[in-house]
This record gives C-alpha cells, structure tokens and sequence, in this order.
C-alpha cells in the first residue's frame, strides 16, 4: 500500500500530484533499473520456476526467506511504539476540533467494523486457506499445539494486556501488549503537554528513522520472497497457485460487496449526489489503483472533495485522520488474510484450531494494530505478522506471511484505492451531518457553474 512514504522525505520539495507519474520510476538504477513491485514479481517468477524445476535445490535456499522474515520482525515493535505514540499525541487537536473529531472516529470504527465482518465472513466461506499444508518438522507442531489449542479465556486475555515488563513484550514481540503499553504511554505523553513534546518529537524521529529502515529490509523483499515460493512450490507442487489465486478473488470480492452494502447505502443515506462524487473521486481513485499508495492520491481527494462542496476545514482534517483510522480497504485485506493463515496454520499443526472466539479477538487486535501504521510502506505485511505472532504456531505465521507477500501487489491495487473511496466518501458524510455540505457547489460539479462558486470558501 503505502509506499511512497519512505521516498517522501528525500522530495520534499516536489508537489504531491506528480507522484502517479514518477512512482514507478522513483527506484530507477536500484535492479536493472526495475523498480521494488517488478523485481517482487520478477522474484515470484524465478521462485515459482525453481520450485517446479529444482525442487532440492529450492528447499536448500528457504534460508533467505527465513532471513526476510526476520528483518520484518524485527521492525515491528519500534514502529509500533513510535507510530501509535505519534498518532495519539497528534490526535490533541481532535480537542480544538471536537465535534468533527468525535463525529469521524465514531464513523470510522463502524465502517472499518463492517469491513472486518465481511473480510471474515467472505474468508470463511471460501476457504482459501484450506488444504495446504506446510511441511514443519515435529517439535515445532507439539509446541504450537500446546500453546494454541487451550484459546484464553476473556479474564486470561484481560490480564494479558498489561505487560510486566515492556521489555519483554517487545522481545517476544506480543502486540498486544506492545500497543495497550504505547496507549497509554502515549496519553501520559499528551497530558504534559509542552513539556512531553521532547519525547513526541523523539517517537516522530524514531518512526522517520523506522520507515527508512523498513524501506531497505523492502529491497530483500524480491529475494527473501522468491525463495519462500521456491519452497513453497517444491513441497506443495504447482496446486499452491490456485489457493492463492482464490485468496485474490476472494479480496477483490468481498471489497466489491463491502462497497455495494456499506459504502452505497451510507452514500444514501447522507444524501451524496452519487454521479457527481463519482465523478470527482475517479482520478483519485486511479491514482491510488496505479500507484498502490494512498499518500500519492491524497493531494488530488482534498481538491475534488473540496471542489464538490465539503468545506476546507472538514476535508482537511478528516482525510489525513482517516489516513490513520480508517483504512477500509486495508482493514477488509487483513481480515481475509489472517484467517487465510489460520486456515493453513489448522491444515499444517495437527490438533490446531482457529475458533470462533478467536477469530473475533483477532479482529478486535486488528481494529487497533492496522490504525498504527497506516504510513508504513507494505504496512499490511508488518501489521499482519505482527498481529499473527499472538494467534498461531510460531512457525505457521511467517511462512504463510511469505506466500500471501508473493501476490500482495496484485490486492494492493484494489485495498488501497478502497481505502481513497472510504475517506472520501466519510468527508462528504462528516460535512453533511455537520450540516456545512455545499449541494450548489456539489450540483454544478464538472459543469460552467461550478467555478462561480468555487470562489465561496
């Protein structure tokens, strides 16, 4: 999804509006003058290929997915911390903006609650997961089983929440605990007011400093990923493709559902002039297709929601908020795709299963983790492994990871430009239950009228 975010930083200086056109060129002179989406692809290929070709040869070299998968682990707490304490601490201002704060974070936890339910629904009932089983030798099995078998009960997952000892949590790498810890840590950050404000900066340095990171742990990614099909394809045979293949059109699905039963009823409901917000949300829309980032399209959904009549102060403060809190693209993916690993995980460790109840704990994690890194270049994967680290046998989570990781561009596209629809649909809907929606303005969009009134704000 995100990716341009690592790359903000070094242009500063040039306008947003240009990035759908030099996105792909960016990393020019990194591989063969490929950039990162085609050397992955490239990867999933020769991986593919070697796995059907060299079947020992490809088992030989799973080390480097193991690697991969390593770096990403390692990023995950530091990032965690440093986002959610920055996201917090940021959201001060929903005091000044009150209302319109609380107005949007209500809507947002609805509708990326809808998104997870339908992700989950859709996941259930097509099964991608089911059947492959991933070769893991004996120990590992007994040690998942009797970790995960015996699901916590609801006081047990109370209790678990507060860590003993933060450093720990971090080692283990437990999410939970690491964002209840940053939750908090955050709001006793906010309430000193000035004088937390060293260490909000220092948490902004150390995410700036996360997201550089994360960036270079990407450029293995062809590698690390390419190994982990290899693998994948020399113990499952090629059959392994058409699970993926079904995870693909189950996303592409259910966002098709999310869309003609949340989104198209709330559109409704709040009275949008349906053609003309189509209309203004296209480009957009595209970019956030194309590029696979939502930061590249955000300058173009300000000018258009703008355009069709949603106020400057309410389009300014409720996209970039809903960049963090309301991904509902992203959100949707995450549902389908950890319930995809635990599908495999249930296929693969022999006694294990994914309940129910689990699955809704999941969800509830989800709802929290995929808000923290919503800046994150292939943020999904970081969020996604994290959250997974609590949920399933040890060594069932990273290797399922790395087969979702082979085909993610390709849900990318879909997710992300879902999630540019979602934001501008709530700004239209904030502004219009704020009662400040321009219908004259929304009206004359695309049309000789509208530049008369463009000059109201």
């Amino acid at each position: 999804m995100e990716k341009l975010s690592t790359q903000s930083s070094n242009r500063e200086g040039s306008h947003s509006q240009s990035h759908p056109h030099n996105h792909h060129h960016s990393q020019k002179g990194s591989w063969y003058s490929l950039s990162l989406t085609q050397q992955i692809f490239l990867g999933l290929i020769v991986g593919v290929f070697l796995g059907w070709g060299f079947p020992e040869f490809s088992i030989k070299i799973a080390f480097l997915r193991d690697i991969f998968m390593n770096l990403i682990k390692s990023i995950i707490a530091p990032l965690l911390f440093s986002t959610i304490v920055i996201g917090i601490t940021g959201a001060g201002d929903l005091k000044k903006v009150g209302r319109i704060g609380l107005k949007s974070l209500i809507y947002f936890e609805l509708v990326t609650g809808f998104a997870l339910l339908i992700g989950m629904a859709i996941a259930n009932w097509v099964e991608p997961g089911k059947g492959i089983q991933l070769n893991m030798n004996t120990d590992v099995s007994t040690i998942g089983k009797l970790a995960h078998t015996q699901p916590k009960t609801l006081i047990q997952t109370i209790v678990h929440l507060f860590p003993s000892s933060i450093v720990e949590s971090m080692a283990k790498g437990d999410v939970l605990q690491i964002v209840f810890f940053s939750l908090m840590f955050a709001i006793a950050v906010s309430s000193l007011g000035a004088r937390g404000k060293v260490i909000v900066d220092l948490c902004e340095s150390l995410a700036q400093v996360m997201f550089r990171l994360t960036g270079y742990v990407m450029k293995f990614a062809p590698y690390g990923i390419g190994a982990a099909m290899a693998h994948t394809v020399a113990e499952q045979g090629l059959a392994i493709l058409k699970n993926l293949g079904l995870l693909i059109g189950s996303l592409y699905f259910a966002l098709f559902l999310f869309i003609v039963l949340i989104l198209f009823p709330i559109a409704f409901m709040a009275r949008v002039p349906l053609w003309n917000f189509i209309k203004a949300i296209r480009e957009p829309f595209a970019i956030a297709f194309v590029t696979t980032s939502s930061e590249s399209a955000l300058p173009k959904a300000l000018e258009m929601t703008e355009r069709l009549g949603v106020p400057r102060h309410i389009a300014g403060f409720v996209l970039p908020t809903g960049y963090s809190f309301n991904l509902d693209g992203t959100t949707l993916y995450l549902a389908l795709a950890s319930i995809f690993v635990g599908q495999v995980a249930e296929s693969s460790v022999p006694g294990f299963q994914f309940t129910l109840e689990q699955q809704l704990t999941m969800m509830l994690t989800l709802m929290v983790t995929s808000k923290g890194v919503a800046a994150v270049p292939r943020a999904s994967l970081v969020v996604l492994m994290a959250t997974a680290g609590s949920f399933f046998p040890k060594e069932v989570g990273p290797i399922a990871i790395a087969m979702i990781f082979g085909v993610d561009e390709l849900m990318d596209m879909a997710r992300t430009s879902v999630n540019v629809l979602g934001n501008c649909l709530a700004a239209v809907v904030i502004s219009r239950w704020e009662g400040e929606f321009d219908d004259a303005r929304a009206l004359a969009f695309g049309t000789e009228q509208e530049q008369p009134l463009m000059v109201v704000e």
